[in-house]
This record gives structure tokens, C-alpha cells and sequence, in this order.
């Protein structure tokens, strides 16, 4: 297909193809003849892609970086657009949330100036935390040996001890029934997840790594995987019967936990169901032992990789959810390694 054709199919002009051609976003094929450009199939999803990514405000720089793998097949290309307007979305709802919030309270009268700062603050926050994650762990660079590592043994401080217990623990206590819907985030290579494919149920895996997507799916093509992560999952609202997740959480800090049970609650439906199993401490005075206790024994390597990632305060994730009419039950597998199970409330429950 030649350029005016795809201008006319992706209602776009020729000078717009021709400007993405000069900053190296495409590459079409030339002819040798006449140097005619000729697109292939792939060229118009990637440029469809493209158009898309402008659409919703994102720079060419940015896209650039999105797209710097060359080759990018069409679920790729379609699972990228999906998470970054799943992301312009969420900012959507948080702006015109926080409107809703300032013209309620600047309908009330004079005095609610501090108010509307803070909600303004509030805004500027949410933004900063979903758009400025990032994963300093590289875990593309981990993604096909994942499996191989998590099974190694004979470290002073092993962080995937009770690894296998843990994952058939949450299997266990997750319900789920034919045709429901089940979210694992943080999915990796799908060792989780794809233990609920057999009960018929159907398996979202989502994860910031493009890397372990396609492990997963190379491992378990029954699985649907989507590209997004914890602050921003690209799931409608109420959409999914139940969440889990392992050895994820503890990426994200304190406040983005917070953020990510946001988001959990958001995508949940009534008498949903949470299961997490992941590094975390009893509460800050447990936190506090377990590193006294490694430093007594002199296990520096305990201590730098607790103090390398956030191991999350277990009471204050309780607390997020019983305050939001959540009935939760924990089970401890061993000092660093907890689960926590929550069963959301149905209306008529409260």
C-alpha cells in the first residue's frame, strides 16, 4: 500500500506519515525503481499505533521509547496502546473526581481556599505516583531465568523460602467458579495464575514487563496477559471476580500500596476476593526485630535486600481494608512472608 493510501485509510495526511518517517518512529519499504514508500501490514499498525499514542497527548520521544522494539508483533503493539489509555483514563477520572470535589465545596461559601489546595496537592500526587514508577529491579533482564532462581537454595537469606507453600496456600483459599474472572498482578512467568486455568475460570495476568508477559504466555497460552502494573491496571471498573497476586507488592512503596488497593477496589466486584502473598512485616515493631535479629547474626545480605526493596507493614494494608468494608484473614508462613485474604462486602452486607 502506498502512502496516499495509507493517509486515506488512517485518515491522516501524507506530510504527517512522512514526519514520523523522519524521526525514525517508521520505516517503511522503498521502492528501488523509483523510491516509492510501501507499507506492509505491520507498518500500518505500528503507524496506526503511533497516531493513537499522539491522540492522547503522549511526545514523540516517549513513543519512540515504547516502540524501540523492532520487532513488536500486533498484540504488542495493541497491549502498549491499551495501558497508556488505560492510564490517560485513570488521570480523566481522577481529574474530574477531584472537580467534582472543589465545586461541591466551593458551593458551600468563602473559607474552602485551603481545601481546594489540598485537593489540587492531592491531584498533583496521584499523577506523580502512577506516571513516575519505575522498575529499577530490570526484571526483562530476569524474565527467563526467573524460574531457574526462585527454586536456588543454600543462601544465608533466602526471600523465596516457602515460595511453593505460599502459592498453593492462595490457590486454596481463593473461590472461583466457572467463567469467573481472575486478576493476578504482577503475574511474571505465571506461576500463580495458571493455577486457577483448570477450574475453568478465565486468568487476566498483568505486569509492567514486557519480558515476563511473554514468558507467561509462552508457558501458559491460556492465560490473557495485558502490559500495565499496580498504580494503573488496564481493567475496567468492577470487571473482575477476584485478585491475586505474589512476590509483587513489595515493589511499590508504602503510599503506592495504598494506591495499588485503590486500584484493586476499583476493578473488584461486590463479594470480590483478595489474595496476597508477599515480603511483608507484622508492623513496624516486627520490621524492627527481624533486622536486629539479622543483625546479630551478622547476615548483611538479609539486610541489604530488605533494605533494597519495601517490604510492606502488613497492619497498615489490614487497615486500608477493613476500613473499606473488607472482612480480612491473614496466615504467616514464615518472618518475612505473609498472606492476606480479603472478601469484599456486597451492599446489602454494610
Amino acid at each position: 500500500m502506498y502512502i496516499n493510501e495509507v493517509a486515506k485509510k488512517l485518515e491522516t495526511s501524507t506530510r504527517t506519515i512522512r514526519y514520523y518517517e523522519e524521526k525514525g518512529l517508521i520505516d517503511p519499504t522503498k521502492e528501488e525503481s523509483n523510491q516509492y514508500r510501501f507499507f506492509e501490514e505491520e507498518d500500518l499498525v505500528r503507524l496506526s499505533t503511533i497516531l493513537s499514542l499522539r491522540e492522547v497527548g503522549l511526545p514523540v520521544e516517549v513513543i519512540r521509547n515504547l516502540l524501540k522494539e523492532p520487532n513488536m508483533r500486533m498484540e504488542d503493539y495493541l497491549n502498549v496502546q491499551r495501558g497508556v489509555l488505560y492510564e490517560q483514563w485513570l488521570e480523566l477520572k481522577d481529574m474530574i473526581e477531584t472537580l467534582n470535589l472543589m465545586t461541591e465545596r466551593a458551593g458551600k461559601g468563602d473559607n474552602v481556599t485551603g481545601d481546594l489546595f489540598g485537593l489540587a496537592k492531592q491531584l498533583k500526587t496521584l499523577k506523580s505516583m502512577r506516571k513516575n514508577w519505575h522498575d529499577k529491579w530490570n526484571f526483562d533482564s530476569q524474565a527467563h531465568d526467573y524460574d531457574q532462581s526462585i527454586k536456588m537454595h543454600g543462601y544465608k537469606f533466602n526471600v523465596h523460602q516457602d515460595y511453593e507453600t505460599a502459592l498453593n496456600k492462595v490457590v486454596e483459599t481463593v473461590h472461583l467458579n466457572p467463567g469467573d474472572v481472575c486478576l493476578d498482578i504482577g503475574i511474571g512467568t505465571g506461576n500463580l495464575g495458571s493455577q486457577f486455568t483448570g477450574s475453568g475460570a478465565k486468568v487476566i495476568g498483568v505486569d509492567q514487563s514486557e519480558e515476563m508477559l511473554a514468558v507467561c504466555k509462552e508457558k501458559h497460552p491460556g492465560i490473557e496477559t495485558r502490559k500495565g502494573h499496580f498504580l494503573a491496571l488496564p481493567v475496567m471498573n468492577m470487571q473482575v471476580d477476584a485478585i491475586v497476586s505474589s512476590y509483587a507488592l513489595h515493589h511499590l512503596t508504602d503510599d503506592e500500596k495504598l494506591l495499588a488497593l485503590e486500584e484493586m477496589d476499583r476493578v473488584l466486584k461486590k463479594n470480590g476476593e483478595i489474595c496476597i502473598a508477599d515480603l511483608m512485616f507484622l508492623n513496624e515493631a516486627h520490621r524492627r526485630e527481624v533486622i536486629q535479629g539479622f543483625r546479630e547474626q551478622g547476615n548483611d545480605e538479609a539486610i541489604g535486600a530488605i533494605e533494597d526493596e519495601y517490604y510492606a507493614d502488613r497492619s497498615r494494608l489490614i487497615d486500608w481494608l477493613q476500613k473499606h468494608d473488607y472482612t480480612v484473614e491473614t496466615h504467616q508462613f514464615n518472618s518475612i512472608l505473609s498472606m492476606i485474604y480479603a472478601r469484599k462486602h456486597a451492599e446489602n452486607e454494610k
